[in-house]
C-alpha cells in the first residue's frame, strides 16, 4: 500500500498501526479529520495521536474498523453490525474504567 492508502494511529504508548485509509474512514471523527480542508497536520500526513487511549483500546478500534468494513453492507450486514456493535461497545465499557475518561471524549471515533 502505498503512504496515501494508509493512515496512521498512534496510541498513548506510542505504538502505532498503519491501517487502510478506507477502514478509517468507517469512523466519522477520523473522516472529519482526515479530509478536513486547510493545513491540519493530520490532513497533511495522515498521522493521527491518540494521547489518552491505550494500545489495547486502539487495537480493538482497528479492527472494528474492519470488521465494519466487512460486514456493513446489506440488511444481513447491517443486522450483524449492530449486534457485534453492542458487544464492542460493551467491551470499551470494561476497559474505560482502567482507562480514563478517554471514552467522553472519542464517543464519536466508533
Amino acid at each position: 500500500m502505498e503512504k496515501e492508502e494508509t493512515v496512521k494511529l498512534i496510541s498513548s504508548e506510542g505504538f502505532e498501526f498503519v491501517i487502510d485509509r478506507k477502514a478509517a474512514m468507517v469512523s466519522q471523527f477520523l473522516r472529519n479529520l482526515l479530509t478536513s480542508p486547510g493545513n491540519f497536520a493530520e490532513t497533511e500526513n495522515g498521522i493521527v495521536r491518540f494521547p489518552d487511549i491505550s494500545t489495547t483500546i486502539l487495537e480493538k478500534i482497528c479492527q472494528y474498523f474492519y470488521w465494519s468494513r466487512q460486514y456493513a453492507r446489506g440488511a444481513q450486514g447491517c443486522l450483524l453490525r449492530s449486534m457485534n456493535f453492542q458487544k464492542f461497545t460493551a467491551y470499551l465499557r470494561v476497559f474505560a474504567v482502567n482507562s480514563g475518561p478517554w471514552i467522553s471524549q472519542y464517543r464519536d471515533l466508533v
